[in-house]
């Protein structure tokens, strides 16, 4: 097997709007397609980030709730390469966006810190 990279996260959300508005405007992700798939009462938006990896952003009537924060099977949490962590920390927190304090990663010595969706998905921002 030759796996080049990722391609993209999927990612279910409650509010389609709400967080179209949080990952293309707060975060600035591009929007590549957006598809109303009208048999499943739901949306697809595709939205790229600059190195070319995407994120899937479904909606579905009703998704159920996480089952824990943030120690649920699965996906634990979606990170972010950033190049000043302390800038885009504060940037989020102009835009109203709840950032945990920047920590030290004591494995690499790389600063980290937290923020969440507007459903709780933990995203990291990871500064290289």
């Amino acid at each position: 097997m030759n796996i080049l990279g990722t391609h993209h996260v999927a990612v279910i959300c409650s509010d389609y709007e709400r967080s179209k508005r949080f990952y293309t405007a707060v975060l600035g992700l591009e929007v590549v397609s957006e598809v109303h798939r009208a048999a499943r009462g739901s949306y697809k938006l595709d939205l790229r980030l600059p190195d070319g990896t995407q994120v899937e952003l479904f909606s579905f009537p009703d998704p159920p709730k996480r089952p824990s924060y943030p120690e649920a099977c699965g996906l634990r949490h979606l990170a972010f390469r950033v190049p000043d962590i302390a800038a885009a920390a504060a940037e989020l927190g102009a835009m109203g966006v709840a950032v945990e304090p920047v920590r030290v990663d004591e494995y690499t010595g790389k600063r980290f810190t937290f923020f969440a969706d507007p459903d709780g998905l933990p995203l990291e921002l990871y500064e290289e």
